[in-house]
């Protein structure tokens, strides 16, 4: 059936002026038209499925390029999480998703999950055994031994070891391939320091790229950033400039000119932030354990808005990612990472753009979807009012389509 969607204005991802009055006109699961005002005749049939939402914008469905659907986002740190069966994750994985779906997030990129279980969870979806977003899936992030997300069962060494993981990370269906390039969150690791010697990282992407694949990269300091460029990856994951084992950062503006001149898109992962000092802010009381985990994490949220804002500035390709799942980070949490965005110097037509057609081209498939053009997949969101006067808009959501298929109406 064809499906006709009208509202007050359309941002269609691309990061052009807004259509106003649009309708927009979708058919077999794809985007037929984009028109400003009445579409030609006969183009529309009469039993055609009509939504006519005044005082709401049509976007395309969000893009949330950095999430871990096994994680829960609860709090739990990852040696806690893994204490459970590989069937939790994927019952875990599955309600993660549909969360997701349900703000509008029609296409997620899984950046590390254990074992097979996120591939798993895309299979069922795909055979329409549930309802969740595209997932684009990257399978076991790629790790020294003992290093970041090592539990997770991707740990690999040495330029031979490192390509047969990621062929096998490919036997197994990755869209693309993770590599941790410095520690992180995991214990016993190191943050500050490079994981991977400049040989091996340049085998894991040689091996990526031969295999079709794109490459992003952890990197938490400013020397593991400069080897993963070199290496001629194609994404950053955080762009963190960690100097010491406090977390303290400097940045180091030599670096941010070779991401921008290598074109390397970055992903903000700004909401783990500012989710974690929500979740102490919203406390009656405070321990002080939790003062000091609430003190800690808003030293690293101004840290790393202020890192955001250097990187922009500098000319780095930014695209949005949450990192849902990890500590108190919300699946549906993309529209406040849209909004940090906005805080780092984006308009809010870039800062919707990065949540869209950027990330779709950054990710390889803007031939796909993730804008409101014709032939591409029918993935729609319509939200109230204007997100371009105010992103809180994005909070609003009207209506969810996916592949042309209605995934939730407000009531």
């Amino acid at each position: 059936m064809t499906t006709v969607i009208h509202a007050d204005l359309l941002v269609d991802g691309t990061g052009a002026a807004p259509v106003p009055d649009p309708v927009l006109i979708l058919d077999q699961g794809k985007i037929t038209g984009v028109f400003a005002g009445r579409p030609p005749e006969g183009l529309v049939p009469a039993d055609a499925e009509v939504f006519d939402l005044p005082g709401c914008t049509i976007l395309p469905g969000l893009i949330d390029s950095h999430v871990h659907l096994n994680f829960p986002g609860n709090g739990l740190l990852l040696e806690e999480i893994m204490t459970e069966p590989e069937g939790v994750l994927v019952a875990t994985a599955t309600l993660s998703a549909g969360k997701a779906l349900a703000a509008g997030i029609t296409t997620v990129r899984d950046t590390g999950c254990v074992h097979s279980t996120v591939f798993d969870v895309r299979r069922a979806l795909q055979l329409g055994h549930g309802t969740g977003p595209r997932i684009r899936a990257c399978g076991q992030p790629i790790t020294i031994t003992g290093g970041h997300t090592w539990y997770l069962g991707g740990e690999a060494d040495g330029v031979d070891g490192l390509r047969k993981k990621v062929r096998s990370m490919c036997k197994l269906g990755a869209d693309a391939i993770k590599v941790m390039a410095s520690g992180g969150g995991t214990l016993n690791t190191i943050s500050y320091r490079p994981s991977f010697s400049p040989a091996e990282m340049h085998a894991i992407v040689d091996e990526a790229h031969r295999l079709g694949r794109r490459v992003t990269a952890h990197c938490l300091c400013a020397e593991a950033i400069e080897i993963a460029v070199e290496a001629g990856v194609d994404q950053l994951e955080h762009a963190g400039f960690i100097v010491d084992e406090a977390g303290n950062q400097q940045f180091d503006p030599a670096v941010a000119d070779k991401v921008a001149k290598a074109g390397v898109a970055v992903t903000s992962t700004l909401a783990v932030g500012a989710f974690a000092v929500r979740e102490m802010q919203a406390k009656a009381e405070l321990t002080v354990a939790e003062q000091e985990f609430l003190d800690h994490w808003q030293t690293m949220l101004d840290d790393n808005l202020n890192q955001f804002t250097q990187l922009y500035q500098a000319g780095v390709r930014v695209i949005a990612g949450t990192d849902a799942g990890w500590r108190f980070t919300p699946f549906d949490g993309l529209p406040e990472e849209i909004r940090l965005l906005e805080r780092i110097g984006m308009s809010s037509t870039e800062a919707l753009a990065a949540a869209t057609g950027t990330a779709a081209e950054t990710m390889g498939v803007a031939g796909e979807f993730g804008t409101l053009r014709a032939g591409l997949a029918a993935d729609v969101l319509v939200v109230g009012g204007d997100p371009l006067a105010n992103l809180s808009a994005l909070d609003d959501v009207r209506l969810v389509l996916q592949g042309g298929e209605v995934r939730r109406v407000a009531g």
